[in-house]
């Protein structure tokens, strides 16, 4: 699988956040999409998600499913976690995971993955920021897409919850995904850069 970026323009509320923009990452592989605050990042994350249209060029996976689209073959994670605070840990996951076409299934598996398993129960409005973000990791994991699209990632997150993210974004290269992140932090995985916007 290959995910191409040709001649992306982007435009938000009149202003031109960056053109002429090409990228590929081949399954396997990791994007670091790096710059200053405002360059575009978020807008490019975005972009390859189908949450923006872009003002010119094209964004293709080859080699991917023909019956599906870019969005449907990716995950987006926002560097804000998207939460429902009144329903469980358990509940917002298979919220997501129905939302998302995932089987039906338990969704524990996941949840202990990230270390949260044992707080199941608990009203996500309990949650500290940490621990919001490690079950919004728990929804890659519930419902499996090849494209890890990752805003911020280890935004939140302390040394431990940075070296498990680590560890779930090798294993999910190593099984032939792949990901591109925007971020101003290591990521703990090897990662080619793609810097937008000029030097900061």
């Amino acid at each position: 699988m290959r995910l191409v970026g040709r001649r992306l323009r982007c435009v938000r509320g009149g202003r031109e956040v960056f053109s002429d923009l090409d990228f590929s990452v081949l399954s396997g592989e990791a994007l670091a999409v790096t710059g200053r605050n405002g360059a575009g990042k978020t807008s490019l994350l975005r972009l390859i998600a189908g949450l923006l249209v872009p003002a010119a060029g094209q964004v293709a996976v080859e080699g991917g499913s023909d019956e599906l689209t870019t969005a449907e073959q990716a995950h987006y994670l926002g560097h804000r976690d998207a939460l429902k605070p009144a329903l469980s840990v358990r509940e917002n996951l298979s919220f997501w995971r129905d939302f998302l076409g995932g089987a039906r299934g338990d969704t524990l598996p996941a949840l202990a993955d990230v270390g949260l398993d044992h707080i199941a129960h608990l009203p996500a409005a309990y949650l500290s920021a940490g621990q919001r973000r490690r079950l919004s990791m728990a929804r890659l994991l519930a419902v499996r897409r090849p494209i890890w699209l990752l805003d911020e990632p280890t935004s939140a997150l302390d040394a431990a919850g940075q070296a498990l993210f680590a560890r779930l974004m090798d294993d999910h290269l190593r099984l032939g995904g792949l990901i591109v992140a925007a971020t101003h932090a290591p990521l703990g995985i090897a990662v080619r850069d793609l810097r937008i916007g000029g030097p900061a």
